[in-house]
């Protein structure tokens, strides 16, 4: 099946493509097609003031780093019962379980991060995250984007922005990946808002998974001669019509989108650059065989490769309810994954060129609720920052003696993204423009966190 109509019609959808221009290429479906609509980041990002605005960076802004992973902890981390612990405080809010030394003299952390208490010195501990919003989709979004919007997202996320601009120069891979996914709870979230799908992240599924291979770039059969040739034959009706497509950039443009879409489905490159099953034995053991640890692996290999912006998210941390039971299950896992990250990237010199980030959209009430729970707690979590020049074996901001309220260097959501964009080398009062070409600085508030780098 090959169907493409360009009628022309003035309904319009928010990219500016007409409701009846569209294009279906079932015929390539198995073969990863998909991906194209993604591979449209360059053209915008090589468009110049059309597509991302005025960019008013200092020329003597030199980016901190090459790529940034941000371990997303969807739910709400506990930061009593991890890396803010009350020993001295009421049962009900010091929680069940003891604190233990780390390999920063006078940090201590919960007793459940055995390992991480070992490379505490190779990361800045945050215990100010604050913004007062306990809802999970609106705190997510906001924390993802660095301003305030609506829970369904009215604000392009991190990823997606880098994608923006950054695109594809130079580059097979996609700018922005999220493994397994982007995070959700009732529905995605930390999506691409008014940038519209081309920069949405590239799913690359859970590598943990028995045979595992990415959706859009493994073909569902294997490839002939014939199949290739098919394919390419195809593409080239494509690359023609699309070009015959005047005063529309995506339409114009999806020639381009098509032949890299081709490029990274045949690509061993590209194949590779997802293949876990590539590492030895013993760094995947190392990271533990888990969805969580072998996506920190798969991260890890990403960025590697040169991939901008990775998004390792793990869900799950919500805990009403049982929160012993939760965080025996959850902590070891991420204790194992989160920690070799840091030290084989470490081994390996990408965390000089790396920032890794972890994070959620908020921390955990100061008190233990009647179901052995903690709910909801905008006003205070904790946040883990590395490599890229940030120093190591520090903690910045504190909170109260019952870690309810933040007494010290409160950071907010704009305060992270900006950072991130800062360590990049994107602007982040650069304007970009929304669909019906409103300007809008990609943050309108926010700072650098400079105790980082202290």
């Amino acid at each position: 099946m090959f169907d493409v109509s360009l009628a022309n019609r003035r309904s319009r959808l928010c990219n500016g493509v007409s409701r009846r221009d569209f294009i279906r290429v079932g015929a390539l479906a198995p073969f990863g097609l998909s991906v194209a609509g993604m591979l449209a980041t360059r053209a915008s990002a090589i468009a110049g003031v059309g597509a991302g605005g005025a960019d008013m960076r200092p020329p003597e802004w030199v980016p901190r780093a090459k790529s940034v992973i941000l371990v997303y902890l969807g739910g709400g981390l506990s930061h009593h019962d991890t890396f803010d612990t009350k020993p001295d405080a009421p049962e009900e809010i010091r929680g069940k379980y003891k604190s233990i030394p780390t390999s920063v003299t006078g940090l201590r952390v919960g007793e459940l991060l055995p390992q991480t208490a070992k490379v505490m010195d190779k990361v800045a501990l945050v215990r100010s995250q604050s913004h007062g919003n306990d809802h999970h989709e609106t705190a997510t979004n906001w924390v993802l984007s660095g301003r305030f919007g609506s829970p369904f997202g009215d604000y392009p996320a991190m990823g997606a922005v880098v994608a923006h601009e950054t695109g594809f120069e130079g580059r097979l891979l996609p700018p922005y990946v999220a493994v397994p996914k982007n995070p959700s709870f009732t529905w995605e979230l930390g999506k691409s808002a008014f940038l519209g799908g081309r920069y949405e992240s590239f799913k690359a599924g859970d590598p943990n998974q028995s045979g595992y291979k990415v959706r859009d770039l493994a073909a569902q059969q294997p490839i002939t001669a014939h199949a290739a040739e098919r394919r390419r034959t195809l593409l080239a009706a494509v690359d023609t019509l699309s070009a015959r497509v005047k005063g529309n950039d995506q339409m114009a443009t999806y020639d381009e989108f098509q032949r890299r879409a081709a490029e990274m489905v045949l690509s061993t490159e590209a194949q590779s650059a997802f293949d876990v099953a590539q590492e030895k034995p013993e760094t995947r053991d190392a990271y533990g065989h888990t969805e969580f640890g072998q996506s920190c692996l798969l991260a890890r290999r990403l960025v590697e490769r040169g991939v901008k912006f990775v998004t390792v998210n793990s869900g799950g941390w919500d805990h009403h309810a049982k929160i012993w039971e939760g965080l025996e299950k959850k902590l070891p896992v991420f204790d194992r994954g989160f920690s070799t990250l840091v030290t084989d990237m470490g081994n390996r010199g990408l965390l000089d060129e790396t920032l890794v980030l972890v994070m959620g959209e908020f921390g955990r009430t100061p008190k233990v609720n009647k179901d052995a729970g903690r709910d909801h707690w905008g006003k205070a979590g904790c946040m883990i920052f590395a490599g890229a020049g940030v120093r190591g074996g520090q903690v910045v901001g504190a909170t109260d003696k019952e870690g309810a309220s933040v007494t010290d260097r409160p950071v907010s959501p704009a305060d992270v993204c900006y950072t991130v964009y800062e360590a990049l080398g994107i602007n982040p009062r650069k304007e970009i423009y929304t669909p019906d070409g409103r300007p809008l600085s990609i943050l309108d508030q926010g700072e650098v966190i400079k105790e980082l780098y202290a």
